[in-house]
């Protein structure tokens, strides 16, 4: 069995990091990390979890900067949205889910390309 090894990327580290430093004082940065932590051990667990994201709908910047090919997104409260990709790890025996992004629906449409109504 593959181990899998859940990697953040600078933007989302950055997102993470907050919510952790808010968490003590504020409800709603704490719930929101309490879910970040529990979605991610869920991609621990089953590593397609998320959404399967189009490969025609990945953003160009995802494919550019980090040379993502799939893409799965996994909802949180308050129509958040946390976005990861799928690799290989240094070894034959691991799986590295790398979070991409976390974010508000508004960013994720934005990313997406959708329109606001």
């Amino acid at each position: 069995m593959k181990t899998v090894r859940v990697i953040l990327s600078p933007e989302a580290e950055e997102v993470y990091k907050y919510l952790n430093e808010h968490a003590e004082h504020s409800k709603r940065e704490r719930t929101f990390f309490n879910v970040v932590n529990k979605k991610i051990d869920l991609i621990k667990a089953n590593v397609h979890y998320g959404d399967s994201i189009a490969k025609k709908r990945i953003p160009s910047e995802y494919r550019i900067k980090y040379g993502v090919d799939n893409l799965f997104r996994v909802e949180l409260p308050n129509y958040w949205r946390m976005l990861y990709t799928l690799t290989e790890g240094e070894n034959q025996i691991e799986i590295v889910a790398f979070v991409l992004d976390i974010f508000d629906h508004k960013e994720y449409n934005k990313k997406f390309g959708y329109k606001n109504k």
